[in-house]
C-alpha cells in the first residue's frame, strides 16, 4: 500500500492511476493517522514552493512527516514540487524546507539564450528530456535503454553532497532530475506523465522500497 498525501496540491489522481496501473493499492489522504500508519509515501505538488510549506504546516502534516521520514525510515517519494519541499529551502520564497536532504533549490541560472543552431531556451523548462544515472539505484532496475521524462519547472535542485544525486539532466547546463539518500528519492521531472519509463519507475518504487 502507497500512501499519497493530499495537501491541495498536485495532480494526485494521475499518480494513483499510474500507481493502479503497476498492481499497486494507493490511498489518497491527508488524514494524519493513515499518514503516520503509511508503508510508503508519495509527496508530489505544481506551483510554488511557499504556498506548499504553508498548506503542510496548516494540516499539521509537517511534524508527523519528519517523523516518518527522519526516524521511521519510511521510503518516501518526492515529484516535483514535492522534492523541492525536501530541500532546506528555495530561492522562490522565504519559508524553510522540511529539510530531509542538504541542500537548496535555485531557479536556473540563465537569462533566454539561443544555443548554435537551436531554439531559445525559456523557463520554465517543459517537455521530454533525456536523464543520465549517476549511481546505482533500485529505482531502475530494468529501465528502459535512454529512459527519458517529462518536465515543467523553473526551479531545481542543488545538492550539498555529490552522492545524493541520482539523476542528472541538462537544459542550458547540467542539474540534478533525481536525488537518493537512505529512504528519500526525489524526481524533478514528472514520471505519471513519462510513460513506460515512469510506469517503470512507480513499480520499482513499489517494489523495492
Amino acid at each position: 500500500m502507497t500512501t499519497i498525501i493530499d495537501y491541495g496540491v498536485g495532480n494526485i489522481g494521475s499518480i494513483a492511476n499510474m500507481l493502479k496501473k503497476v498492481n499497486e493499492d494507493a490511498i489518497i489522504t491527508s488524514d494524519l493517522e493513515k499518514i503516520a500508519d503509511a508503508k510508503k509515501l508519495v509527496l508530489c505538488g505544481i506551483g510554488a514552493f511557499d504556498d506548499g510549506m504553508s498548506k503542510l504546516g496548516n494540516m499539521g502534516i509537517i511534524d508527523i512527516l519528519k517523523k516518518k521520514v527522519l526516524t521511521d525510515k519510511t521510503p518516501i517519494l518526492g515529484v516535483c514540487l514535492g522534492m523541492q519541499l525536501f530541500t532546506k529551502y528555495s530561492e522562490e520564497g522565504s519559508k524553510e524546507g522540511l529539510g530531509f536532504i542538504s541542500g537548496h533549490t535555485q531557479k536556473f541560472q540563465f537569462q533566454e539564450t539561443v544555443p548554435a543552431g537551436g531554439k531559445p531556451l525559456r523557463i520554465p523548462h517543459m517537455g521530454w528530456n533525456l536523464v543520465n544515472l549517476s549511481k546505482k539505484s533500485k529505482l531502475f532496475n530494468d529501465m528502459y535503454e535512454e529512459p527519458r521524462f517529462y518536465f515543467v519547472h523553473s526551479y531545481h535542485v542543488v545538492t550539498d553532497h555529490p552522492d545524493d544525486v541520482l539523476l542528472t539532466a541538462s537544459y542550458g547546463y547540467p542539474f540534478t532530475a533525481a536525488f537518493e539518500k537512505d529512504n528519500i528519492i526525489g524526481v524533478q521531472f514528472h514520471p505519471e506523465k513519462s510513460h513506460k519509463f515512469g510506469m517503470k519507475l512507480y513499480e520499482n518504487f513499489v517494489k523495492y522500497y
